[in-house]
């Protein structure tokens, strides 16, 4: 028997495809993890807010709120949890945006250049998003705290911190890494000049790499103080 399309299988026309969108959400990405914690923080008052992953019913409550943009750090996919934001986004008048960003690998040249001009063209108040809401969202609040509210990179770290549940120990540390790399090598560049002039993402996420397997090897399979 041949699998139902993605379409399909989560048609909400069909109650037995927003059962299954509704069950996707609540138990294949953990929602019900989420139910009474939504991580939301302001990173510009009244402008700009980060969170995790929006159930229906948050999206109408951040709607009522004033909210016109829900930023979706997660990227269009065929799942449950992004059909049912997308309806509630369109129910509620609050445009959605897709811009996939990623926890455990350095931001691309192509994607700080995009998510620069998406600061500048997206209507708020607006909201940003990934799964957690610790991460994604981190990385790309540091670059909103940069570009939009003209923080040095230095402050605007900040927000990869475990407060926001950001862990820099693990692989999502390549973020923190990235920033650190131009707090180093960035010789008084801008931000901007050093990611397009020098920046080499490949260079930056093997030199983490290479840290952390090294710290993985001295401190748990060494066992050295």
């Amino acid at each position: 028997m041949t699998p139902a399309s993605p379409a399909t299988r989560f048609d909400l026309a069909t109650p037995a495809g927003r059962r299954r969108a509704e069950n996707d959400l609540i138990w294949g990405d953990h929602g019900f993890l989420r139910a009474a914690f939504s991580n939301f923080h302001w990173i510009e008052e009244g402008v700009m807010a980060r969170a995790n992953q929006p159930s229906p019913e948050a999206i109408a409550r951040y709607a009522a709120q004033g909210f016109k943009t829900i930023l979706n750090l997660r990227g269009a996919s065929p799942t449950g949890y992004y059909v049912l934001e997308r309806e509630a986004c369109e129910r509620h008048g609050l445009a959605m945006v897709d811009f996939r960003m990623f926890s455990r690998e350095p931001p691309s040249r192509e994607a700080v250049r995009e998510a620069k001009a998406l600061f500048e063209t997206i209507q708020y108040p607006a909201l940003m998003h990934c799964k957690s809401g610790a991460d994604r969202a981190g990385v790309m609040a540091v670059l909103y705290k940069h570009f939009k509210m003209g923080a040095p990179i230095e402050d605007a770290v900040e927000q990869l911190k475990l407060k926001y549940l950001h862990v820099k120990q693990g692989k999502t540390g390549m973020i923190d890494f990235f920033f650190e790399t131009y707090l180093k090598e960035g010789g008084g560049k801008s931000f901007q000049d050093w990611v397009e002039q020098d920046y080499d993402q490949d260079r930056v996420k093997s030199s983490f790499m290479g840290q952390w397997w090294a710290n993985i090897l001295v401190d748990r399979i060494l066992r050295r103080e």
